[in-house]
This record gives C-alpha cells, structure tokens and sequence, in this order.
C-alpha cells in the first residue's frame, strides 16, 4: 500500500512527502511557492507515462536523447471543479526514432503500465499525440 504524508508548513503552504522520502512543495496560486494541489495530479500523470515511454524506448534500443511530456486539464466550472479531460503531448527527441515504437511505448503506457492513467480514466477523457525530433547521431555512437 502506498502512503504519503502532508504536512502544513504556514499560511496556505504544505510539504507532501513521498514513501521514498522525496518532497514537494504545495501551496495556492496566491502564495506562490510551491504546485497547485490541483496540477500535482497532470504532473503526476505525465511523470507516470513519461517514465514508462523512457523504459520501453530503452528496452528497444531507441537512440533516446529527450522526452518531454506537456499535460493539460479541462476541468468543469464549478466546485468541485473535476478535471473533464486530459491531453498529453510527447515531445520525444533522438535519432533514428520510428514512429510506430513511439506510438507503441505511448499505447502500452496508457493501456498497460500507468497506474495514474488507469486510475483517471475511470472518470477523465484522456487523449494523447506525440512528435518527433530528429537529431544527429553523436560520433561516439556511430
């Protein structure tokens, strides 16, 4: 079972630490310091499928140099103002990249390995699009 804990730090300001001992900083927008509570769960889903896109690249090889991973919520206009949607947008930089193996790792993400993405779609429309970037091969790797 998983577990974090929440601590209240001042203000509006709170410090949510993981089962690893890792820390992030909360707060409201109009404190400024730390993540809306709100965008903790995007980043949490694009930090879930960005890592299993990274795994199964790696696992095939892929001449991985980058991914960047840009989630955005629609969220309904009243309280408690649920997230509606979800897109993801891969940003995914290498060479000698093949589209079908990036749109693979993306597929077994949502479908298979994100426990995130499993867990919001009960209630979330999720929808996803990548590109590509193409880079030269370093000499070292040629």
């Amino acid at each position: 079972m998983a577990e974090v804990n929440v601590n209240w730090v001042q203000q509006k300001t709170f410090v949510g630490t993981d089962s690893t001992n890792h820390s992030v900083v909360i707060s409201s927008k109009d404190d400024g310091v730390g993540m809306k509570p709100s965008e903790l769960v995007l980043v949490a889903l694009g930090s879930c499928t960005a890592y299993d896109v990274v795994n199964i690249l790696e696992k095939k090889r892929a001449n991985l140099q980058h991914v960047r991973v840009t989630v955005s919520g629609e969220q309904a206009e009243t309280a408690p103002w649920a997230f509606l949607k979800m897109h993801i947008h891969y940003v995914v930089t290498g060479s000698n990249l093949r589209d079908e193996d990036v749109a693979k790792a993306i597929e077994l993400s949502e479908s298979k390995y994100c426990s995130v993405a499993a867990t919001l779609r009960q209630s979330v429309d999720i929808t996803y699009d990548f590109e590509i970037v193409e880079t030269a091969l370093s000499p070292a790797a040629v």
